[in-house]
């Protein structure tokens, strides 16, 4: 009986840093706006299961560097564009794109005013006994 080599296939997380260096790393492969493999041929192409490949480009929609639109395919997001306003994005992803955005801005306006009034309360002298 032949005994071949098992050869060691990545795991989705493995795929997914490669990507990334891709990506972001200083050798770059890929810009913003370029397109991604499709998982079906990267897929074969790395021997793994489909579901491995796509797993490996959800952890990456979830970091935002990339983003998917049914039919076309996955590309690299561009960083400059605010998240959820990309074309093809979800109205709903959208939508809470603008909420939590309206809610950072409420937290810088806390986080000023909160600074204000501990210099305030810091600068007052306590009262005598």
């Amino acid at each position: 009986m032949d005994q071949s080599p098992e050869v060691i296939k990545p795991t989705a997380r493995e795929i997914a840093a490669r990507l990334r260096e891709k990506i972001t790393g200083p050798d770059r492969e890929y810009d913003p706006g370029d397109r991604l493999p499709a998982a079906r041929s990267l897929a074969k192409e790395l021997g793994v299961q489909l579901m491995t490949v796509q797993s490996a480009y959800g952890q990456l929609r979830d970091e935002g560097l990339i983003l998917t639109q049914q039919g076309r395919g996955t590309f690299v997001r561009d960083p400059a564009v605010p998240l959820g306003t990309e074309p093809g994005s979800s109205p709903a992803y959208a939508a809470l794109a603008a909420e939590l955005s309206t809610i950072h801005d409420a937290l810088h306006l806390l986080g000023e005013r909160l600074d204000r009034l501990e210099r305030l309360v810091g600068s007052e002298t306590p009262p005598s006994p």
